[in-house]
């Protein structure tokens, strides 16, 4: 198997956790890439259309995309320990998702300033989009400690990479100064293995 990668990105970090996590790190080959939303490159759009990474190469032939999608397929190789079974399942896919939504609004934040001419840059879009993570940040204090404190299944280690992401490129919002519980939290997660592994590299 390939897996399509970027230092930087939250999405594949979430894929390669998984990979440690399950013990099977080993058995997947990392393909470096340079994509964005304006250059996608050739090779990813050949296993993902859309151009985003990840996208898991499978012996087969066949592509998936989508860090949701490879990470429950990880989990299918392995003994199946990072998703709960059904109920609690529900649970978690709304927690990875609220994790994901983070990346996806901390990920525009950062293409808006990298990628737009500093003339064209617009801030209302980019205090949107940190209002967003505001309100992902309160929401997880307020109703998803306990999950959080439970078990380190997937959804609980892409809210520690969505943390990580959000320090890496907008440290200087300082998350942490309105949601102390949180951050104290991410404090005790943050030495796992599979997390100090795959920190992110600009």
């Amino acid at each position: 198997m390939k897996l399509f990668v970027a230092p930087a990105s939250p999405f594949v970090r979430k894929v390669i956790v998984a990979l440690h996590e399950t013990g099977q790190i080993g058995a997947v080959e990392l393909v470096p890439v340079t994509v964005s939303p304006v250059a996608p490159g050739d090779t990813v759009p050949d296993h993902n259309p859309l151009g985003k990474i990840p996208a898991l190469a499978l012996d087969d032939g066949r592509s998936l995309f989508d860090s949701r999608t490879i990470t429950r397929y990880i989990d299918s190789l392995a003994p199946g320990t990072l998703y709960p079974q059904a109920p609690a399942l529900w649970d978690a896919l709304v927690l990875e998702s609220l994790a994901d939504g983070i990346m996806d609004a901390a990920v525009s934040m950062a293409y808006e300033g990298r990628l737009r001419p500093e003339n064209m840059r617009y801030e209302p879009w980019l205090a949107a989009q940190w209002l967003k993570i505001d309100r992902a940040l309160g929401a997880l204090e307020t109703r998803h400690m306990d999950q959080l404190n439970a078990t380190a299944d997937m959804a609980v280690l892409a809210v520690a990479i969505a943390l990580e992401y959000v320090d890496f490129r907008h440290d200087a919002r300082n998350w942490r100064a309105n949601h102390a519980t949180l951050a104290a939290w991410h404090k005790g997660i943050a030495g796992r293995a599979s997390l100090v592994a795959s920190q992110p590299k600009a």
